[in-house]
């Protein structure tokens, strides 16, 4: 049963806790009516109330009618409903972002906004194994890091879950036919020309043909393993950071030079010993350069290998008075034997 299987993978990762109030992303389509359904089905079990959030992109002509059947099984169900219209297509290009792009931060930004308005604790998407074994191989492709070989986060940031990330997409498809839900099917994603698709449509396809007829599990499993390690190696990146770390947030009054004073009294700064760091292995300061990063700015988007490359040299040399800017907002250096960060 796919409920089982998605209550064990809900207990497994702790997804849930008593009394919890979730959003749940649902579009209409078969992964979300599923995860609305199961979760609807399992909500006196776990203890927890659910609430729908639906965005209607306004670019296929069948975008009013998958709004209205997600209105209808809410009210069938008796599950608050929210749903906005947004032109996509016109904020993508407003935005300068690709149309997939602007749609998911579209999407995020409404699920907040709906946890914010009913005091939610959760997010829940209906992310499942294939859509993470599609993201694995795109981040291959892409040239990721051995982070991105973990793919969808189970949990994120203790808030966003994936309840069915451990079912496959035909066991889905399988239970809204048994249960004779009508899902809505988004042609689109028949269509090619975006990466995701090739890969789900053209590229899966052919390695289970050609090569391995369970390749979805072999990545999945790849995936298993890369995110353990990740945690492992994150746990030892937490505890060197915390030895090395000198202040954080607080001005350094020894800066004598009158650009950089200026800088560390009005700017968030974090500042670490410049010999400890020194000491660690490569892999150790690539890892604990993001974690500052991420602790100083909130994110390590747009910092690349070639900006902790740098970095790295920066501190091996013990430059100092010399800046590295590896993204805008972001400042770096090195001076008596402290690496300051700067943001």
């Amino acid at each position: 049963m796919l409920e089982d299987k998605v209550l064990n993978t809900i207990n497994k990762y702790n997804m849930v806790n008593k009394n919890d109030k979730i959003v749940v992303g649902v579009s209409g389509g078969p992964d979300s009516v599923s995860l609305l359904y199961i979760l609807y089905n399992l909500h006196e079990k776990l203890n927890i109330k659910i609430y729908v959030a639906h965005i209607n992109h306004m670019i296929r002509k069948e975008a009013d009618e998958e709004s209205e059947y997600v209105r209808k099984i809410c009210e069938k169900l008796n599950v608050e409903f929210y749903m906005k219209k947004v032109d996509v297509q016109n904020e993508a290009k407003r935005l300068k972002l690709g149309t997939e792009e602007a749609g998911r931060n579209i999407r995020y930004e409404f699920f907040e906004e709906i946890l914010q308005k009913v005091g939610a604790t959760k997010i829940a998407t209906a992310h499942n194994s294939n859509d993470n074994a599609e993201t694995v191989l795109m981040n291959i492709i892409r040239g990721t890091s051995v982070s991105g070989l973990k793919g969808i986060e189970k949990v994120r940031d203790g808030k966003y879950i994936r309840p069915l990330i451990e079912c496959p997409r035909q066991e889905i498809e399988e239970y809204c036919e048994i249960n004779n839900l009508q899902p809505k099917y988004d042609q689109s994603n028949n269509d090619n020309i975006y990466t995701r698709n090739k890969i789900r449509n053209l590229l899966i396809p052919y390695l289970q043909k050609e090569f391995n007829p369970s390749v979805v599990d072999g990545i999945n499993r790849l995936s298993s393993i890369a995110a353990e390690e990740e945690q492992f190696i994150n746990k030892i990146v937490e505890n060197e950071y915390n030895k090395l770390l000198i202040t954080a947030d607080r001005k350094d009054e020894t800066i004598k030079d009158n650009q950089t004073k200026e800088m560390c009294e009005k700017k968030k700064q974090i500042i670490l010993d410049l010999k400890g760091f020194n000491k660690l292995d490569k892999v150790i300061k690539s890892k604990l350069i993001l974690y500052t990063i991420s602790k100083a700015y909130g994110t390590t988007a747009g910092i690349e290998k070639i900006h902790i490359e740098d970095i790295i040299k920066l501190c091996n040399n013990n430059i100092g008075n010399k800046f590295l800017v590896p993204k805008k907002g972001i400042k770096i250096y090195v001076k008596k034997g402290k690496i300051f960060f700067i943001v």
